[in-house]
């Protein structure tokens, strides 16, 4: 068991390396919901920080994408799917910006302008801005397949080598949620409208 933890800690420092210094333009940070009695705050240990602050940006930046997709004039279940989505993506998003308000750690993208594998990047968010109809339909969908693949492996390290139980459980229920998700994903061949 200790050899599977010491595994899934090294994978994820690994996937993280190179990744943790700070952007020298951080986007301003969005305020928490205020609870009427703030939960204590409890310092993360490096696997614990590093998911959260990896999995924040990840949904972020595939919401950006997903939301594109209402602009396609493309396969009409496409659209759909990346609405429903991109509203479980936003669900994800409110329940992990208040862990790193627990955590101690800030709400800025410390990945930012970092190509990683299943980030979506402002470079792709750029190109699904000249795609439309079957194009950006296929483009969308290849980029989600890679978010939410890389995202399920991610986690799946976090519930292995984590050492916070709220952070273990939230990183569990997106294991969970891409493997359905991946299920759903529509199926688009080359010559889809």
């Amino acid at each position: 068991m200790k050899a599977a933890r010491t595994t899934a800690a090294l994978s994820l420092l690994l996937l993280l390396a190179g990744c943790a210094a700070p952007a020298e333009s951080e986007r301003p940070a969005r305020p928490s919901p205020a609870p009427s009695t703030p939960p204590p705050r409890v310092p993360a240990d490096p696997t614990d920080a590093a998911w959260v602050q990896l999995m924040t940006p990840m949904n972020e930046q595939a919401v950006a994408l997903l939301t594109l997709a209402g602009n396609s004039t493309g396969d009409p279940r496409v659209r759909s799917w990346a609405a429903g989505l991109r509203t479980a993506q936003n669900d994800e998003l409110a329940r992990l910006r208040p862990l790193l308000f627990r955590m101690g750690l800030p709400d800025t993208n410390v990945h930012e302008g970092h190509d990683m594998p299943g980030m979506v990047t402002e470079r792709d968010l750029e190109r699904a801005r000249t795609l439309d109809g079957g194009a950006l339909d296929r483009f969308l969908v290849a980029q989600i397949r890679d978010h939410l693949s890389q995202s399920a492996q991610v986690s799946r390290s976090e519930t292995q080598a984590g050492t916070r139980p709220d952070a273990r459980r939230l990183a569990a229920a997106l294991v969970s949620a891409r493997r359905a998700e991946l299920d759903r994903l529509p199926g688009l061949s080359k010559s889809a409208p």
